[in-house]
């Protein structure tokens, strides 16, 4: 059993409306997780304190707590830090765009929660105020802005399945700048620096995931060093995210088009990382298919 699967746990999934906390709660229930769904945040200590009660009756626990619960909403920041101070408690955050949760909402033709007389828009953006405090605390933040429904529920397997006892778990996700910068990353480093595959006529039809681009990126100059370099860092960041119960965190690699050189770097970062045995490492590639 994993670290993440640690008897009594308790786990807070909040974050915008419409970026998906339903198929988070059915993927966790389908890891045996006990789900309650709308739970006031006042109700969160109580919750607590069944679960120790219960221990390996009720070892994992899921509260979804959100802005349906209007007024009583606003305790939670308030709840989570007291409650943290004597608890595993951790809290999952899900976010999207705004205009993607426009038109998540504008498909199931159902009023935003706090639209009120406004539309869509406004109670996005009032939400989003009311809930800030929440996601600068967050242990797990998952933006699914480019993410569907069966890919979120993988994203839920990959966190909360029994895969070992790594005391971290790291996502290497490349990506283009040119198509925007991910939102759920903890850190970013730019390749911008090194010389474009895409201008060599041979390897522009190629991604950082074929030898011939891997070779060429590696080898300029400043390659080595970085990656030398950054390891190092990535290893001292993890090794301060262990002491403070940070168990997930995303690292973004990226390059004008997301299909080169921050793919070769990621492949390559990954190899490096793997052989730590307490970190577990999960490689992404968000825009290698991307023309």
């Amino acid at each position: 059993m994993s670290e993440e699967q640690a008897a009594g746990e308790v786990l807070i999934v909040t974050g915008m409306s419409g970026a998906g906390r339903s198929t988070v709660a059915n993927a966790l229930e389908d890891h045996d997780w006990y789900v309650v769904d709308n739970l006031p945040p006042q109700m969160l200590a109580t919750l607590l304190d069944l679960t120790g009660r219960l221990g390996e009756e009720l070892p994992h626990v899921a509260a979804v707590v959100d802005v349906r619960g209007r007024d009583l909403f606003g305790d939670l920041p308030q709840r989570v830090a007291e409650l943290r101070a004597r608890s595993g408690l951790r809290v999952m955050f899900l976010d999207a765009s705004d205009d993607v949760l426009v038109r998540r909402f504008e498909q199931v033709r159902r009023p935003h929660p706090l639209q009120a007389d406004g539309t869509i828009l406004d109670g996005i953006r009032r939400e989003r105020a009311i809930i800030a405090p929440i996601r600068e605390n967050a242990d797990i933040i998952v933006d699914t802005s480019h993410t569907n429904v069966h890919q979120l529920a993988s994203r839920v397997d990959d966190l909360f399945s029994d895969v070992g006892a790594p005391k971290h778990n790291v996502t290497l996700l490349s990506f283009g700048y040119k198509y925007g910068l991910p939102t759920d990353v903890d850190l970013v480093a730019d390749m911008r620096f090194l010389p474009n595959p895409f201008w060599v006529e041979s390897l522009r039809p190629l991604t950082g995931e074929d030898a011939a681009v891997s070779e060429f990126v590696l080898a300029q100059e400043g390659a080595a060093e970085f990656l030398d370099a950054y390891v190092e860092v990535l290893r001292t960041v993890i090794s301060g995210y262990e002491r403070e119960n940070k168990r997930h965190s995303t690292v973004g690699i990226g390059c004008t088009g997301g299909r080169h050189r921050s793919v070769a770097m990621v492949r390559e970062l990954a190899a490096r990382l793997s052989a730590d045995e307490d970190v577990a490492v999960r490689v992404q590639h968000r825009d290698i298919s991307r023309d």
